[in-house]
């Protein structure tokens, strides 16, 4: 499985933000660090405020910060909101018009191997990834305050 690129996006969006909780972060600073449009991360940074995991905090001097504390933002929880329900395979959605799908195998296969993945992302959260944030943040030169 590939993740797409906003939901790609919106794990390096988390993981930017949860590296300095003492300050706000803003979108032109996450996608300078990344190198990355703006643009994009845009629609990233609302959906994440959508489902909670992000606050956007508006007026001067405003920006993002984390909506919960990250020990609670599960991996698989960000993963399964930003893929959507796009089924992996025709015979999971409800157009399914495969020739094979009364006799194969293949989706019970699928559908196994996905409920592992997220059984293995639902065991992590984002204080999973920044637990020694000093070599993260020497990537993005960002400096403790």
């Amino acid at each position: 499985m590939k993740l797409n690129t906003f939901t790609d996006y919106a794990l390096r969006v988390l993981m930017y933000v949860a590296l300095h909780p003492e300050r706000l972060a803003t979108i032109q600073g996450i996608a300078d660090a990344y190198g990355i449009s703006a643009s994009h991360l845009t629609k990233v940074v609302h959906h994440l405020a959508q489902t909670g995991a992000l606050e956007s905090v508006r007026g001067k001097g405003g920006g993002i910060r984390l909506g919960r504390p990250a020990s609670e933002i599960r991996l698989g929880d960000v993963i399964r909101q930003a893929e959507g329900k796009t089924p992996i395979v025709e015979c999971f959605g409800p157009d399914d018009a495969c020739r094979i799908t009364p006799r194969c195998k293949l989706a019970g296969v699928l559908k196994q191997a996905f409920n592992a993945m997220y059984a293995v992302l639902d065991g992590y959260t984002l204080a999973d990834l920044i637990e020694q944030p000093a070599p993260l943040r020497s990537l993005f030169e960002i400096k403790a305050l």
